[in-house]
């Protein structure tokens, strides 16, 4: 699967609303009125986008666009930010788009993305550029691998509880851990439960 930009996203859940209210799909016109556009061009580049991506397919029928199995049970999630798998740094918060995976892989409300920037952990499968699947929740055992906000900046690493401290462990030999001490102020974003890539 691979992640929809917000228009797309839009598109996508026009035609399914469309399609279970109705039991057969909107044509281009409907599709067009909905987002308040008057040439059918525009629709028309967004359908070729979800049909390469894997969403839909065109039969060349008036109401002949067909949804993907995935298509119908998945759930769109916001692309919130970036993150960075190394340093500390300042989280970005910007609404980036949506990528839509099945519902029963989203374990838990609010779950959202950030994509990751850094190589801290490629020990653990995480790569630069990767979109991170984020459960918000305030605490975290250790070795989870979650997202940290530390004075107010944020990373992603494995987490450890020890006497005094928490250490914030790379998955990367080349790279010393981050450790936080009790007079500084942290909090748990959300812990990591998937990861997803773009392999072309």
């Amino acid at each position: 699967m691979i992640a929809l930009t917000e228009r797309q996203q839009k598109v996508l859940d026009f035609i399914t609303r469309f399609t279970q209210m109705h039991g057969y799909s909107p044509t281009v016109r409907d599709i067009a009125a909905h987002l308040g556009v008057s040439s059918p061009s525009g629709v028309n580049r967004h359908l070729e986008a979800l049909e390469k991506k894997g969403w839909l397919k065109k039969t060349g029928a008036s109401r002949g666009i067909v949804l993907t199995s995935h298509g119908g049970q998945s759930i769109p999630l916001p692309i919130v930010g970036t993150v960075r798998a190394g340093q500390l740094q300042p989280a970005i918060e910007d609404i980036q788009g949506f990528f839509s995976v099945d519902q029963g892989q989203v374990k838990g409300e609010g779950c959202f993305f950030l994509r990751v920037k850094g190589n801290s952990m490629i020990g653990a499968g995480i790569f630069d550029g990767d979109l991170a699947l984020v459960r918000p929740q305030p605490v975290a055992e250790n070795r989870d691998t979650v997202v940290v906000m530390v004075d107010g900046d944020a990373t992603l690493k494995w987490f450890h509880r020890e006497p005094n401290r928490i250490r914030l462990q790379p998955a990367n030999p080349n790279m010393e851990p981050i450790y936080v001490g009790p007079d500084q102020n942290v909090s748990i974003v959300g812990k990591v439960v998937g990861i997803y890539r773009q392999l072309e």
